[in-house]
């Protein structure tokens, strides 16, 4: 987007297979680095959704969407989500060895 020396970007969600500047999935937000102080604007709740999904960020957007600290938001909730997992594995693991010391003893 923008014209010559006046650079807007919009920040999309798009599939690698299609060009740089081609096809796109959704618009998430846009950038204006000419404006002092730059700005830009997010979706945070479609941002957040496609990278549930396992969307990659490019280096700019990411260094974006860390000032506005959504980055850090999906990376805790990722985290949570496999502790989760995990511990319900233990917990399963732990069971099954008390069902057998059980067994074990009474035989």
């Amino acid at each position: 987007m923008g014209s010559h020396k006046r650079p807007f970007y919009r920040i999309v969600a798009a599939v690698s297979r299609f060009q740089k500047d081609g096809r796109f999935l959704e618009i998430l937000g846009y950038y204006d680095p000419k404006q002092n102080p730059s700005t830009y604007k997010v979706d945070r709740e479609k941002v957040k959704e496609w990278l549930y999904k396992g969307a990659q960020m490019s280096e700019t957007v990411e260094s974006l969407l860390r000032k506005e600290g959504i980055v850090q938001e999906v990376n805790i909730a990722k985290n949570q989500k496999k502790n989760d997992s995990n511990s319900d594995k233990i917990e399963k693991n732990v069971v099954k060895s008390d069902k057998e010391i059980k067994v074990e003893g009474e035989s």
